[in-house]
This record gives structure tokens, C-alpha cells and sequence, in this order.
């Protein structure tokens, strides 16, 4: 039974009347929150701030539970331990457990609190909390060291990324939903745009490349195609590993190069679709290939996006089009379920006013199926995936590449089951959590996108360019 309003406005007067008489006799009361994972020296400085705010520190720790509702991955450290650690601390004076959204409202009000904190990563997130105590959001620590973890044998990834576009400015949010990595510092040749990035999310930035690999241990590629071969080839050159954006590179020769590199340096070099390493994208493989559908005969994968005529990706001559910004999502999965072994591939394409493909479809001919991957940044399509099989076919509406809900059809139209999974904001989260834990040293995620994968479809890449537009 919910409470009537005349309750709801009791509750109110006595909460106020509680924290008043708090601060009338000097007793500031502070809460903060955090998951509190592999605890190091930003952890510390938070606290020791949260602590320097008031005369009473409240610390809530999440549960793992409520970790994975959130979209956190990768957490390590058990909640005793995380508890323990924020204890040892000795800036807590009582520590609660988090575990369920919407609990800090109801915190602020059942321990009458005065000041609410987190760090500035989150500045404006927590505003709505305002009307009922001051809301304070701390200056993150930038570099955070791993020396608090060498006792247990634990590290931090320090991440650099190159490049200052959309999509680098998408990643570092995900990033922090992904314990056991900090991206640390920027680089890009143009010192203004590095700038104003690492101002906007509080990191180094860096003109000088040299600089920038002595600041990080993992590099993310995040800069116009045409140059990822390079800066794949001097970041394992100088021991980083490298998650790459799609796609890593355009030719197959150097795709095949820059794998070898890597495995010779004995680093991880991994390409960025983040479709591959959902775990719906997963599921739906999985489904296709067990024989639910029978034998997989054809693969039709559609992605279509309108963008502005001026954009770089309608403009640039020589790397712009459909095909080099969208091709990577829409071969995956012909290329995941029927292989890299086509016999033939060939491109029918609609060109905009630039000479540029607005909209492009690769038929793939393989010796038991046929695989067609439509792209588009001009003409608008439904951006579905269908896999059809001898007995039955999977449709996943769009977005599919953010694979969150299939279902499998087979001959009788009643005999439908339906597949749900998450798909948390961006997903970059996923391909990140794979990343680092390929560095850590496991393989099981290595399957999602295999080496050989991502050399074909750099092969198909350099195919396209120089058959469309050579030609």
C-alpha cells in the first residue's frame, strides 16, 4: 500500500528537521558511492575529499548484483573485499551496500544527509538529488597509479587514445563502466583538438607521439581509417597493445602484417566492432549454428545511416562512403557463418554528388550460400538481419547490430521463440572488457572476432577500393 501525501509531507518535515538539528549542533553528514574495484590512488583521493567535506562520512559500496544492472563489467574484487577496502581507508565512518536504483534518494533522506558526492565524471547526473541536500561533484584523478595494487598483484590499464572524433568521445564513457582500465591521455597531430578533448574529459593530452606511448601501456586507434595501419604498426613497435576501430585496416597484406607484429612482440591487437563481442550477437550465432534453422543458406545484413552532405564520411575522396564507414557491421555475420572462403564477391553501387557510394550491396557467393551486405548513407533502409536455413530463419529487426532481441521462425507461423538480451548504451563496453581481458591473458573471448575474420574483411575492403574506386 503506498503512503497517502499527508504521510509522504510528515516524512518531509522530519527529515528537514532531523539535518537541521544536525547542523545546528555542528555535525555535517557526507555520502558518497562507488563500486570501489581494485582500489587505488583515485579511490583514496576520493574518499580522503568526500571525508574534508563534513564531520561524517558515509560510503556506499555496490553489490555485484547491481553492478551488472548498471552495466559495470569486469569487476574483479568481491564485495567483502571492496567493503574492507574503503574501511582500511579510515575515511569512512560507516559503510552501507548498495543494491538497487534509486536507493540513493532514499539514503540521502533515511541517514539526513547534507552533502552528496561522487566524482566529476558524473557531473550533472546527480542534480535531481539537490532539492534535498548540496550536491558535490570532485575533480577526478587523472593518473591514477597502480601502487595501492601491487600487494595483491593486481593492475590498472593506463589507455591512450589517438584520435578526437565521435567515437573517441563515446569510448571514454564506456570505458569507465569497465574495472581494471583508466584512459589516461589523448593524442592527436592537431594540439587544439587534443586539447579541448582532454579538457572535456579530464586527461593529458599530447603533441608529441613519443610522449603519449611513455603515458599509457594500451593504445585505442580511434583516428580516420587511412591512417590506423600506421599507428597500429608504431604503437606495437613501442609495446602497446591496440584495440583498433573498424576497420583496422584497408588491405589484406596489412592486416596480415600487423597481426604478426603483434604476435611476435606478444601483444593483443584487436578490431573494434563492437557487434562481435555483444552478448546477443553471440547468442544469435550460437542459435544459427546449433541446427535450430537446419543448414544456414543465406545471410541478408542491412545497416543504412543518413548523414549530412557535408560530413567526412560524404566528402573524403579517397576513404569516405557507405561502404569504408558501415561495411565491417555488415559482413560479420556473413563472414561469422559461412567463413572467409568465398569464391566470388562483387559490388553494386548508387554514387552521391561527391563520386561517393551513398549506397552499396556486396554479394558474397560461397560454395553452399549466398551472403548479401547492404550499406547505406544516403538512402534509407530497414536495417534488418535475416539468416535463412533449410528449416527455419532468424529475423532481428533493427538496430540489429545491437543485437538485443531475435526471433526463430520456422514453417508452422505459430512456431516462434523469441531471444531477449541486453544491449547497454554504446556497447563499446563489451569489445573493452574483451580487450583487457585477452591482455590479462585468457583467450575465451578470442573467438568472437578471430584473426583470420578481420583479414578477410580487410581483404573485402581492399577489394571494394580498388575495384569501385579505381575503376
Amino acid at each position: 500500500m503506498l503512503p497517502d501525501k499527508g504521510h509522504c509531507e510528515w516524512l518531509e518535515r522530519n527529515f528537514n528537521k532531523k539535518r537541521n538539528l544536525n547542523r545546528r549542533i555542528g555535525v555535517i553528514k557526507v555520502i558518497t558511492y562507488g563500486t570501489f574495484d581494485l582500489f587505488h590512488e583515485g579511490h583514496y583521493k576520493l574518499l580522503k575529499r568526500a571525508k574534508a567535506l563534513g564531520d561524517y562520512l558515509i560510503v556506499g559500496v555496490t553489490t555485484e548484483e547491481y553492478d551488472q544492472t548498471r552495466g559495470k563489467l569486469n569487476v574483479v574484487d568481491s564485495l567483502v573485499t571492496r567493503i574492507e577496502n574503503v574501511k582500511k581507508s579510515g575515511f569512512a565512518d560507516e559503510v552501507i551496500i548498495e543494491s538497487s536504483p534509486g536507493q540513493k534518494l532514499v539514503d540521502v533522506k533515511k541517514y539526513q544527509i547534507d552533502i552528496f558526492t561522487v566524482g566529476s565524471d558524473w557531473i550533472g547526473t546527480f542534480d535531481y538529488l539537490s532539492d534535498y541536500c548540496k550536491v558535490v561533484y570532485l575533480e577526478r584523478t587523472k593518473n591514477i597509479s597502480s601502487t595501492m595494487l601491487r600487494a595483491q598483484k593486481k593492475h590498472i590499464q593506463r589507455i591512450g587514445v589517438i584520435g578526437t572524433g565521435r567515437i573517441a568521445g563515446r569510448f571514454i564513457p564506456e570505458a569507465k563502466l569497465v574495472s581494471g582500465v583508466n584512459v589516461e591521455a589523448v593524442y592527436n597531430p592537431h594540439p587544439g583538438s587534443a586539447a579541448r578533448f582532454a579538457q572535456k574529459w579530464g586527461i593529458d593530452a599530447y603533441e608529441d607521439l613519443e610522449a603519449f606511448y611513455g603515458a599509457v601501456e594500451a593504445v585505442y586507434v580511434a583516428s580516420p581509417h587511412e591512417t590506423h595501419y600506421s599507428y597500429i604498426q608504431s604503437a606495437l613497435e613501442h609495446g602497446k597493445h591496440v584495440l583498433c576501430e573498424k576497420p583496422m585496416v584497408l588491405k589484406r597484406a596489412q592486416a596480415e602484417e600487423l597481426f604478426a607484429l603483434a604476435a611476435k612482440r606478444g601483444l593483443i591487437l584487436f578490431e573494434g566492432i563492437k557487434t562481435a563481442y555483444c552478448p546477443g550477437f553471440s547468442r544469435l550465432l550460437g542459435i544459427a549454428c546449433s541446427g535450430m534453422i537446419g543448414n544456414v543458406r543465406s545471410v541478408e545484413a542491412c545497416f543504412t545511416k543518413l548523414e549530412g552532405p557535408q560530413s567526412r564520411e560524404l566528402t573524403d575522396p579517397n576513404y569516405g562512403g557507405s561502404f569504408t564507414e558501415l561495411g565491417s557491421y555488415v559482413m560479420l555475420p556473413i563472414i561469422k557463418l559461412f567463413g572467409s572462403g568465398y569464391e566470388e564477391v562483387r559490388f553494386d553501387t548508387i554514387e552521391g554528388e561527391h563520386g561517393l557510394d551513398v549506397f552499396t550491396k556486396a554479394h558474397f557467393r560461397y560454395p553452399n550460400g549466398l551472403g548479401t551486405a547492404t550499406c547505406g548513407l544516403g538512402v534509407k533502409s530497414e536495417g534488418s538481419l535475416l539468416i535463412c536455413g533449410t528449416t527455419g530463419y532468424i529475423v532481428v529487426e533493427a538496430p540489429w547490430w545491437k543485437t538485443a532481441y531475435f526471433e526463430v521462425h520456422h514453417e508452422d507461423p505459430k512456431d516462434v521463440e523469441k531471444y531477449t538480451d541486453r544491449f547497454l548504451e554504446d556497447g563499446l563496453r563489451y569489445e573493452i572488457s574483451d580487450f583487457l581481458s585477452m591482455i590479462n591473458g585468457s583467450s575465451k573471448s578470442e573467438f568472437k572476432l578471430t584473426r583470420g575474420e578481420s583479414i578477410a574483411m580487410a581483404e573485402v575492403m581492399e577489394k571494394f577500393l580498388s575495384e569501385y574506386r579505381e575503376g
